[in-house]
């Protein structure tokens, strides 16, 4: 597991992942629960895109933006959830220091990309209620395109030096992570020397990405409810605020976990080294699979174009059985 021995460090060629600390008996049962995640998210979230891009009134910019948003969560429970169960059911736990830096590079990615959608849905709600005549002038497919870019080109800017940070860092301790995946926060604290930039980079990346985002989120949500105030006669700008439901559903999923995990990791103490799992697993893996439910109940037109699939699935399948 460890390699490379020199008289100020160790260059380790592999991390142990963990599981759920005190729970490694139960480990083999946890994972069907999390396989059944993994399945709910891969299954709803393909729904979601297949049913968007099928149905021709769903290629609105609402619908893209959410598209995109099933597409990230289903790259990201794919990062996360096949490693985790190959570490409970077989208890596979090693894991390359590259794949490891990897990972949490695609982790990291993912969720700025999943952020950056999110602000971005909250700006399509309030240019659909605040400025509706404008809607389908400002957002476009081109300008829909490089919203998509921008928020891509970010996610990269930002993301990168953080596996090469840690690559950088000479290693003398232990290789045992306490998450069941690779994280920044978590790989830094093993390693044996001053981790200062680690910390200010990591501080930076939550206030520059997830920290600015909240901000236009809040924003973009302070303008719609002035604007319903000031229109509080007009029906149709309630229907659609009522719209942003399912938006606001997803952003509390997002967010809250996220700032759980940055205060516990920042200002946790020792006594409560479990919180931190828990809070990250909630983190990575509760979206990917609530976001399709939430719109898919949310949302009448989602809803209606999944019922229409299923029911012409159902006739097929009776034409199948007539024929047979």
């Amino acid at each position: 597991m460890m390699s490379s021995v020199n008289t100020t460090n160790i260059s380790i060629s592999t991390f142990i992942l963990t599981g759920i600390p005190g729970l490694e008996a139960a480990h083999i049962w946890i994972a069907f629960p999390l396989c059944s995640l993994y399945i709910i998210a891969l299954v709803g979230n393909c729904t979601i895109i297949f049913a968007i891009k099928t149905e021709h009134s769903l290629h609105e910019p609402m619908y893209i933006f959410l598209s995109m948003l099933s597409f990230i969560d289903l790259l990201l429970s794919s990062c996360i959830m096949p490693r985790m169960l190959g570490l409970f059911w077989f208890n596979w736990r090693e894991i390359a220091f590259d794949a490891c830096l990897a990972q949490m590079f695609f982790i990291h990615f993912l969720s700025a990309l999943e952020s950056g959608i999110l602000v971005a849905m909250a700006v399509d709600r309030y240019i659909a209620i605040c400025h509706p005549l404008r809607y389908t002038s400002i957002l476009t497919h081109s300008s829909i395109a490089k919203i998509g870019l921008v928020i891509i080109a970010r996610g990269i800017a930002v993301m990168v030096p953080i596996p090469l940070l840690i690559k950088w860092l000479p290693f003398c301790r232990s290789n045992l992570l306490t998450h069941s995946f690779c994280l920044h926060q978590d790989a830094m604290n093993l390693a044996c020397a001053n981790i200062r930039v680690n910390i200010i980079y990591g501080l930076f990346v939550i206030l520059s990405v997830m920290g600015i985002d909240s901000l236009f989120i809040a924003i973009s949500y302070i303008l719609i409810i002035k604007s319903m105030i000031s229109l509080a006669s007009d029906e149709t700008g309630f229907k659609a605020f009522g719209t942003c439901t399912a938006h606001i559903c997803a952003v509390l999923i997002f967010y809250i976990p996220l700032i759980g995990l940055s205060m516990v990791h920042r200002f946790g103490n020792n006594h409560f080294q479990q919180i931190p799992i828990y809070m990250a697993n909630i983190y990575l893996l509760v979206p990917p699979v609530l976001n399709p439910i939430v719109y898919g109940v949310k949302t009448k037109q989602i809803r209606s174009t999944i019922t229409k699939m299923l029911h012409h699935i159902r006739i097929s399948r009776s034409k199948l059985c007539m024929h047979c």
